[in-house]
């Protein structure tokens, strides 16, 4: 299957990185290089762009794409949480711009046999990264009750949750749940039958949560802004392309916390926390797709987009 990915809010993303010819960029998602690709364009042969994807077949994929760059291209198959190795392993401490783009990519979702979609039936197994060895049939077969109904209300929000685990549990007394449709059809007895003919699917949010443990995002996105921050050079951006409420209020709250002085208690009448922001929010509210862009491509519906610049 062809490694179809498309961009989102591209242009704002290259608007934003402010590339320099000669500048050293990272895109830690590489995916399909549909960012990476614009990003080439704008570096001169004495620039450097660093791809990093925890799916090899993404930086299989990027290598062919990015194959007549005129700028230096280094691609690396590693999770982003391991950054600061990465660089310093590289020899870059500090780089001009780093672009995240947190979303699961359409190649990894059409393709079926990786179970991130309730639309099809496949195995479950939702790995980002097929090496490891956590998959969704594991946490869906053998968390216990209260591990799951936490997964399930904190990473997806989900108001059924402890209905659709009691049934997940009912059902894996009686043989193993395997495929996406299986649980599927857990869900949809789990919840009151009148959600079932409104928008969209009952199962969304429970496989973004499951989706979301497997591969340890919230956590990894939590450790690794900071260590972006510092990888930065002062006037270098970092820009993350965010997907549900959980990812953008860690950027936000990441953001503001790194660009505010004080953070003392507001009752203390002087700071004595010594605390100095060492970015710049350049985007205050976040940015979002436009209704161009939203029509020709749906899945770019829920994203967001957050920019700051290191000082």
């Amino acid at each position: 299957m062809e490694f179809k990915h498309i961009p989102i809010m591209l242009n704002e993303c290259i608007d934003n990185l402010k590339i320099k010819p000669d500048g050293v960029y990272v895109d830690a998602t590489v995916g399909g290089a549909g960012h990476s690709s614009e990003i080439a364009k704008k570096l001169g042969e004495s620039g450097v762009l660093i791809g990093i994807d925890k799916d090899k077949t993404a930086i299989d994929v990027s290598r062919e794409r990015l194959s007549n760059a005129i700028c230096k291209v280094i691609l690396v198959n590693d999770d982003f949480k391991n950054i600061l190795q990465i660089l310093s392993e590289l020899k870059y401490e500090k780089v001009d711009g780093i672009l995240i783009d947190l979303g699961v990519s359409s190649h990894q979702i059409d393709e079926i046999d990786r179970g991130f979609s309730y639309k099809f039936d496949a195995p479950l197994d939702m790995r980002m990264d097929k090496s490891q060895s956590l998959t969704a049939f594991y946490v869906v077969n053998n968390y216990d009750e209260k591990t799951l109904v936490k997964i399930l209300f904190e990473y997806g929000e989900e108001s059924f949750a402890r209905n659709i685990v009691r049934n997940i549990l009912l059902s894996r007394k009686i043989k193993p749940i395997q495929t996406t449709n299986e649980l599927v059809k857990i869900i949809e007895k789990s919840v009151p039958s009148k959600l079932l003919h409104k928008g969209g699917s009952v199962a969304k949010k429970t496989f973004q949560a499951i989706r979301i443990e497997v591969n340890g995002e919230l956590t990894t996105l939590e450790n690794v802004l900071d260590d972006m921050i510092f990888s930065l050079k002062n006037d270098g951006r970092l820009c993350v392309i965010s997907f549900h409420s959980l990812e953008d209020r860690l950027v936000k709250n990441c953001f503001r916390l790194n660009a505010t002085d004080c953070i003392c208690p507001k009752e203390l009448p002087i700071c004595v926390c010594g605390h100095k922001a060492s970015v710049k929010l350049i985007t205050k509210k976040p940015l979002i797709p436009s209704e161009i862009e939203m029509n020709y491509n749906s899945r770019c519906s829920s994203s967001k987009l957050r920019v700051i610049e290191k000082l």
